[in-house]
């Protein structure tokens, strides 16, 4: 599309430093009202064209016109033509001897001008040799000069350059390939090696724009492809395939112009927090997260169809290019199916029309290590038969057989299941799952889409049967070995999360689709029931283990009731480790691994002793002792002085802490030469999944407040606490401490730096606790209203205090202050954060340690509420 007259005559009369920037800012403003009604190709090509008048007439204004030293050329996407509205502006000066000094000085002028407008511009001031010289050693210089064009100067120089590139043969089309394809394998490492994250970079992603940019500077300088439609000729693209490139192409291009204008800046990262406004200029509505969500859908199918198409024209180039390095070794794997070095290729296309061979097809690659790929002419007419169903793949019998060969095949839910999934087939098999495709969630809990989580969770499981996993997952692979049917597992992993997007509780809705599959694939009653039991409880091991008091026998008891029996135990243990580490790479730690252990094997010997007799506090705190007091013994300590400090405990102390506990704690209050005066202990090492902070003191009503500020404003992230006090009034704190990253604190400094602060902050307890403010921008799409919900508790004189928020700095000192100026007293906190959300849990009592009483709750609610909500404005 043309640059309308009114704006090249703006820029034609423009002088002052202040004319081009207020020429240049309507110019935006004329890009952005065109974006509702003009195509986006003309869009970006009427940028590129008013950069080309633009450096045209500061080229003329600086006097390096009529130079004929100085050839002006656009490289890259500016060489392509192709400008989004903060898209950089890459030029190469091209000079035929050095610059005098005059022309520097002008050259110097000329650039410093464009800096000063706000253009992003990449260039260089080059003679033909230097130009050839660097080309030689950076192949992404050599890709950007594979675009250039010429802006201003002598037509003969441009010629001469280009004639130039094309002699060198520095990179042969052999080396080039193999340095794009190893450049874009590095690409995609770097984001994981999947197109579905929630936060994706629309050129560097799986899928993104330099997929299909790789392939035209490969065709570019191998075939000498001037655009996508040459290689319908080399036969190398159908004309379908063609057009679903271009399609795809414009799509990435219209979401890539609205994140520019949404962020106001060269921006490729769809970030969540212009993930709304993006949303909005391209009509898919201004209702927050689901038009964010329907945005999100569209991208990452365009997203999935460009990085298929690019494997698959990537994989015929290969055997193109590179045919010595093919050494086409072929196994016949029988009548249909050979193998090509490393991939499958079906003998005859037509055999696809038997549905239950493409089921085949990914059990030879279970079957065969050897197997990586699907070939890509196979691929192609995967796709096409794909696109040509008239049903679901399950409605065939033969297809419901070969599925379930494949579901209880040892390798079938490794790669041959990733492949599946890749190439669409598990979407035309279960509809649930076509639903689930590109489905995103608006929030900071989950990284992935949908689809991608569940095929991460599968992986997860597979993993548990590999002997590596003895060394990461013993308890899992000491399960999984035993399991008589396997297929169940995997089947819940499938289905936990099918529901979601749909509407309602997504669990209970996944347990209905679970029971219809399971009907429909001839499982037996029970085994319907059992995987629908796991899908429909698939979250009930987390939430006990992350939001409940796992210490407390009557937690473990209920918990156990809910499950029943051992066996939906274990499934329901593998499962839940494989979601969490699946959700996000981030939520997984140390801290979550000791939590869901000790869960387990806690509701284990609950269940082995029988639902009739369940645990007895006595019993449990008896042992306890006898194992710590052991522990102190072997440690010289005598048993009196133990008995003697243990007098000082309630009984609260026993049941809340595990023997490796007592005795670390005793062991150092009873070296302490005045207990009269603060102990402070951190742990060295890592112990039941973090660093742990004891905190002995003479009871003060600020102390929490003062412990969680000082270890918030150090960076660490507290992920539970104990508060207590003995029966002599000293105040018993204890914190599992993590680092940001989620791993125990290492650092021997850094742990005496704790130690010292804590040790300082006890000793000034009237100094103001001041919290360092600096809430992430990730933060700023989320608008979760605070809430309070106050309930009873198990114990008669406790309630329990459940807050909703933000996760920012600060969260958890402000309710601390506010638990102090109402003279509660703290007993337990269990911290979780779930992405952007905190949800923390406390345990209190009034000043007369009893329950909370109406009137006092809603007091307490208001001042939290009203403190909260003025945290996060």
């Amino acid at each position: 599309m043309a640059v309308p007259e009114i704006q090249i005559k703006q820029l034609a009369q423009c002088e002052l430093l202040e004319d081009y920037k207020n020429a240049i800012a309507d110019f935006y403003l004329w890009l952005k009202q065109e974006f509702s009604y003009q195509p986006v190709e003309r869009l970006i090509k009427a940028r590129a064209c008013y950069i080309d008048q633009l450096l045209c007439k500061l080229f003329q204004g600086f006097g390096l016109a009529n130079n004929n030293n100085l050839t002006l050329i656009a490289v890259g996407g500016y060489g392509r033509g192709e400008l989004h509205p903060y898209s950089d502006i890459d030029f190469l000066l091209l000079v035929q001897k050095e610059p005098t000094t005059t022309e520097c000085e002008k050259i110097s002028q000329f650039v410093t001008m464009l800096w000063d407008l706000g253009l992003d511009i990449g260039h260089s001031v080059r003679t033909l040799e230097q130009t050839i010289d660097y080309e030689k050693q950076d192949v992404s210089f050599a890709t950007s000069l594979l675009e250039s064009r010429l802006i201003y100067g002598s037509e003969e120089n441009f010629n001469l350059f280009q004639t130039k590139l094309i002699q060198t043969k520095t990179w042969n089309s052999e080396d080039f390939f193999l340095a794009k394809t190893q450049e874009q394998d590095l690409r995609h490492k770097k984001c994981h090696g999947t197109t579905y994250n929630l936060e994706p970079n629309l050129k560097e992603n799986p899928g993104g724009l330099r997929d299909i940019q790789t392939i035209i500077w490969v065709a570019k300088k191998h075939f000498k492809s001037q655009s996508l439609s040459d290689l319908i000729t080399d036969g190398y693209l159908t004309y379908e395939e063609h057009q679903e490139l271009l399609e795809c192409l414009l799509n990435l291009w219209n979401i890539r112009f609205a994140l520019h204008l949404a962020s106001g800046r060269a921006e490729n990262r769809l970030l969540f927090d212009h993930q709304p406004l993006a949303a909005e200029l391209l009509g898919f509505g201004s209702d927050g997260k689901a038009s964010v969500e329907r945005m999100m859908k569209r991208l990452f199918r365009i997203m999935s169809r460009i990085r298929e198409l690019n494997q698959m024209l990537l994989r015929y180039f290969d055997h193109s290019i590179l045919p010595d390095r093919n050494t086409h070794k072929i196994e016949q794997l029988n009548d249909d199916f050979v193998r090509v070095d490393h991939q499958v290729k079906v003998e005859d296309p037509s055999v696809f029309f038997n549905r239950e061979k493409i089921f085949e097809l990914f059990e030879h690659i279970a079957n065969n290590p050897k197997i990586t790929h699907i070939h890509p002419s196979t691929l192609r007419t995967l796709r096409q038969v794909r696109r040509r169903l008239l049903g679901d793949l399950q409605d065939y019998a033969a297809c419901r057989t070969a599925f379930l060969r494949l579901l209880k095949h040892p390798n079938g839910m490794g790669r041959a299941f990733t492949l599946m999934h890749k190439h669409g087939i598990l979407a035309a098999y279960l509809p649930q799952w076509r639903n689930i495709f590109g489905q995103m969630q608006f929030d900071l809990f989950h990284a992935y889409t949908v689809d991608e989580h569940t095929h991460k969770v599968i992986q997860n499981i597979h993993h548990y049967f590999s002997p590596q996993s003895e060394t990461e997952f013993p308890l899992c692979r000491e399960i999984v070995v035993r399991m008589e049917k396997p297929e169940l597992l995997y089947l819940a992993g499938i289905f936990h999360d099918i529901a979601k997007g749909r509407g309602g509780d997504h669990s209970e809705l996944g347990a209905l689709d679970t029971i219809e599959f399971a009907k429909l694939h001839q499982f037996s009653d029970f085994e319907g029931k059992f995987i629908a039991w796991l899908v429909e409880n698939h979250l009930l091991m987390s939430v006990t283990a992350q939001r409940k008091d796992i210490t407390d026998p009557d937690v473990i008891n209920e918990f156990a009731k809910r499950v029943k029996n051992e066996k939906r135990l274990n499934y329901l243990y593998c499962l839940t480790l494989a979601d969490i580490r699946a959700t996000n790479d981030n939520l997984w730690n140390s801290w979550k691994n000791t939590l869901l252990r000790e869960l387990f094997l806690s509701t284990r010997r609950a269940l082995r002793l029988g639902l009739e007799n369940p645990m007895d506090l006595r019993d449990q705190i008896r042992d306890k002792k006898r194992q710590a007091k052991q522990d102190l013994l072997n440690l010289n300590f005598n048993e009196a002085q133990i008995d003697f400090l243990w007098n000082r405990f309630k009984a609260d102390y026993f049941t809340r802490f595990s023997a490796l506990q007592i005795s670390w704690h005793s062991q150092h209050l009873l070296e302490a030469k005045d207990l009269s005066q603060p102990v402070v202990i951190v742990s060295e090492k890592a112990m039941h999944g973090g660093t742990q902070v004891f905190v002995y003191s003479p009871d003060k009503i600020n102390l929490f407040a003062r412990l969680v500020s000082f270890l918030g404003n150090k960076k660490t992230h507290i992920h539970y606490a104990q508060v207590m006090v003995s029966k002599d009034g000293y105040a018993i704190d204890s914190f599992v401490i993590l680092e940001k990253n989620g791993s125990a604190i290492e650092s021997p400094s850094r742990i005496s730096s704790i130690k010292r602060g804590i040790e300082q902050s006890l000793k000034e307890p009237n100094k103001k606790i001041r919290i360092k403010k600096t809430r992430s921008k990730r933060f700023k799409g989320f608008n979760i209203k605070p809430q309070v919900i106050i309930r009873s508790h198990g114990r008669k004189d406790r309630t329990l205090i459940e807050i909703q928020a933000v996760d920012i700095p600060g969260l958890l000192t402000k309710i601390a202050n506010v638990f102090q100026k109402t003279k509660l007293h703290i007993h337990a906190a269990r911290i979780t954060t779930i992405g952007e959300r905190a949800e923390d849990f406390f345990v209190v009592s009034d000043a007369q340690y009893q329950a909370l009483a109406p009137e006092i709750q809603a007091k307490i609610s208001h001042t939290l509420l009203e403190s909260l909500n003025k945290e996060t404005e």
